[in-house]
């Protein structure tokens, strides 16, 4: 590609995706200037952008909302899943509109200012879409420059470089300290209440680049909740005698992560203490009972993934975001598959039988349902008492 043609800039351009085989997008820019490298891909959930754009499961990603309207409602200091957005930017179709919402507290385009992350307009996002949905998540480059100067050369050839996910253990990047949770479910005009007082079994969660709304929802279904880092050991995790573990959702590659998470895991499971995982978390627990993991061809991104239930054929309605998936026939005769994907037929969740384990690979947190899938946390809290 050395002596590849890039094409002009045209008029009015302030914004560029490069892909790393070479496709040149142009657009208008906003948010934050400069230039990051991930992986392209796209999410088709109407509503919740900035739920997306702060979950940490989206480090080193670009998301292309498939809804062309974003940013129209603004931001505000509750709908965000972590302290600052870990998606690298965001390409969208029409261009930011003033925000048009009682509860906006600043918009769309300051807030990715403020926090360093770009945003691409204008773009033919349908279009985008369908080329990842045929080739697969590319990696790109997506650059914002008020002046319209960029090194399309220089931005190809950093794509091309960067090396992609698989192998990228980013959980240890994203995860936070040791805390005690205490945010319950939101209420409007009230915020985050607290979980109600008395005798709540305590669970400790692995945060490998937890979704703030889990914690919440294990609270809401009566747990006290500490919460750990990504590298936590099994010493660390015991010393505060757990009735329950909880794995987390999280970014990067499972088999990279699973060099420091799988063998803590096994040790748990051995000790037969009660797990419950969610996407990366499900994923570990893959690992930890031998099966494997494997990238999938474009991932599952959205706020309207159909389940099956396969004990009772019950469709739950989930939302996902995952790239790597566990492989159901991987899995040992002790570990059963007890959800499918109604799209394309995938794992979506495994129980052990022979221990109190389960987890799930989308995210009943986020309850597009809108309570569909509530009952998981129930479950596995009311099992500990």
């Amino acid at each position: 590609m050395a002596n590849a043609k890039y094409p002009t800039v045209p008029k009015g351009a302030t914004g560029v995706l490069v892909l790393a085989d070479g496709t040149v997008i142009f657009g208008r820019g906003f948010g934050a200037t400069g230039a990051e490298v991930g992986e392209l891909c796209f999410h088709t959930a109407m509503t919740g952008y900035q739920e997306i754009m702060t979950d940490p499961s989206f480090a080193g990603q670009i998301i292309t909302f498939t809804f062309p309207h974003i940013g129209n409602v603004g931001t505000n200091l509750d709908d965000v899943e972590a302290d600052t957005p870990w998606a690298l930017g965001c390409v969208v179709r029409e261009d930011v509109t003033a925000p048009s919402n009682f509860r906006n507290v600043e918009p769309f385009d300051q807030w990715l200012k403020d926090h360093g992350r770009i945003g691409l307009a204008g773009v033919d996002t349908r279009a985008l879409t369908r080329r990842i949905r045929t080739a697969g998540a590319p990696n790109a480059v997506i650059a914002h420059d008020p002046d319209g100067q960029f090194d399309l050369k220089a931005l190809h050839e950093r794509a091309m470089a960067w090396p992609g996910l698989e192998g990228m253990d980013l959980a240890i990047e994203v995860t936070g300290e040791q805390r005690d949770w205490s945010g319950g479910p939101w209420k409007l005009g009230f915020g985050y209440e607290a979980g109600e007082g008395g005798e709540r079994p305590h669970v400790v969660a692995i945060d490998y680049g937890a979704k703030h709304n889990i914690f919440r929802n294990l609270v809401k279904a009566g747990a006290k909740v500490t919460v750990l880092p990504a590298n936590a050991t099994y010493e660390q995790i015991m010393a505060l005698k757990p009735a329950g573990v909880f794995l987390s959702n999280g970014p990067g590659d499972p088999a990279a992560t699973g060099e420091y998470a799988v063998p803590v895991i096994k040790r748990l499971i051995d000790e037969n203490m009660p797990i419950f995982g969610i996407c990366l978390g499900h994923q570990l627990l893959g690992l930890a009972a031998g099966a494997k993991t494997a990238k999938m061809f474009q991932g599952h991104r959205g706020a309207n993934h159909p389940v099956k239930r396969l004990e009772d054929g019950v469709v739950e309605i989930t939302s996902m975001n995952h790239g790597f998936a566990v492989d159901a026939a991987t899995l040992p005769p002790n570990v059963v598959q007890p959800h499918v994907s109604l799209f394309d037929g995938s794992n979506c969740g495994i129980a052990f039988t022979d221990h109190p384990v389960f987890g799930v690979q989308y995210h009943p947190e986020a309850s597009p349902g809108p309570q569909d899938s509530f009952y998981l946390f129930r479950r596995f809290v009311e099992g500990l008492k």
